[in-house]
């Protein structure tokens, strides 16, 4: 080995120690936890909008509206306030050279959940600084340690919720790989045991709450021994020892994606369990079949804070052409209903997805178009209509 080779290998060792160094500080961080929050306990409840790029605005203000006609009551009373976020734009960051701007995070941390649109993350060949994800960051900055994604196809019977592991994997170090040199570059996956228990017990508690009795973990334990093998193993372990009504299966992720729609394949799914970066491929792929990425929500929860967002990107194609009053505001909306649900009010989420199921499904009188047809506010004044039609019955 000549001496250029002998010096990359010992600048890539001292930056992989100073890597660890870190996460063995976070590991003891993720050790001392923290009581979940007990929303019905608040007297006062703060919901932060963070509006986003691209369709974000559009779509997020439709979300708004949803909020306020579900939440009217508590409004009214002072107990739920909803709290704008500005400075969080692509364009802001990119003068600022900052992903996340230090105001804009305090500001987060200052609410107990929050409602997202979604935010640009640049890439090679962008006309923006090439800035780390922002998103990656929130989750890091308020600790949203689970991505949550409830996935429905009724006319299917299909009811599954995903849980992804939010906050390690591939993703954690996801700027941090090293450059070796030319010919050589390492990224990394992160696997922790106090950060897999703890998604563990959360996707567990969600099945025994909610009367489900399987939950499938799904790696690449056959190939990844060591970051995949713990991950499964330490899921199974926690059902064995704390959730014995709970069966646990195991699947491997290419087979999961290649025959999701199986139904002798699924047909035990109920709660599936994923470390971060198949969590991330895998829901898009599940929510693509339940109608596009457009149809789907997620919440990223943590203990003290919770945040929800559409799982689909900025559209820029829509915002450049000025389409964006057009874009199908569903996802966020759906995003929307399971803040609502999270809070504490889980009948007037229920009762968002049966007027959803209406306005989607059953009549179909609205559709985005690409502006020529009803819009974003539109469809959202159908669906605001059917909620208090649907309220009104049910009085």
């Amino acid at each position: 080995m000549d001496a250029l080779h002998t010096q990359a290998i010992e600048r890539a060792t001292k930056r992989f120690g100073e890597l660890l160094a870190g996460e063995f500080e976070r590991i003891e961080r993720v050790k001392q936890g923290g009581k979940p929050k007990d929303y019905a306990s608040l007297d006062h409840i703060t919901i932060g909008i963070l509006p986003g790029d691209g369709i974000g605005p559009t779509i997020v203000q439709q979300a708004v509206r949803v909020l306020e006609c579900l939440l009217a009551d508590q409004i009214a009373s002072e107990r739920i306030e909803i709290r704008p976020i500005d400075g969080l734009t692509i364009e802001r960051r990119a003068e600022l050279g900052e992903s996340l701007p230090q105001d804009v995070l305090e500001a987060a941390l200052a609410c107990d959940v929050l409602l997202k649109g979604p935010l640009v993350t640049p890439r090679p060949g962008d006309p923006w600084p090439n800035l780390v994800s922002a998103n990656s960051l929130l989750r890091r900055g308020l600790d949203l340690f689970v991505g949550m994604r409830p996935i429905r196809m009724p006319d299917q019977g299909i009811d599954w919720t995903f849980f992804r592991e939010n906050l390690e994997g591939e993703y954690i170090w996801g700027d941090k790989g090293i450059q070796v040199n030319d010919d050589l570059a390492v990224d990394f996956k992160v696997c922790t045991l106090p950060g897999t228990e703890r998604l563990a017990r959360m996707a567990l508690n969600y099945a025994r709450d909610n009367g489900k009795t399987t939950v499938t973990v799904v790696t690449k334990a056959n190939i990844v021994k060591h970051a995949d093998g713990n991950f499964q193993k330490t899921i199974c372990d926690v059902a064995e020892r704390e959730y014995p009504e709970i069966t646990v299966q195991t699947r491997l992720v290419d087979a999961t994606a290649a025959k999701l729609m199986d139904p002798d394949f699924n047909k035990d799914f109920q709660v599936i369990v994923l470390p971060n970066l198949y969590g991330d491929i895998v829901t898009d792929i599940a929510a693509e079949h339940q109608g596009g990425l457009g149809s789907a929500a997620s919440a990223n929860l943590g203990t003290q804070h919770a945040l929800f967002e559409a799982i689909h990107g900025t559209a820029p194609t829509l915002a450049e052409r000025g389409l964006a009053p057009w874009a199908n505001p569903c996802s966020v909306i759906r995003a929307a209903g399971l803040l609502v649900g999270h809070i504490g009010f889980a009948d007037r989420r229920a009762l968002l997805e049966r007027a959803l199921d209406i306005c989607c499904t059953t009549e179909r009188r609205v559709v985005m178009g690409m502006g020529d047809g009803p819009t974003s506010a539109d469809f959202t004044d159908y669906l605001t209509e059917t909620i208090e039609g649907l309220k009104g019955n049910a009085a």
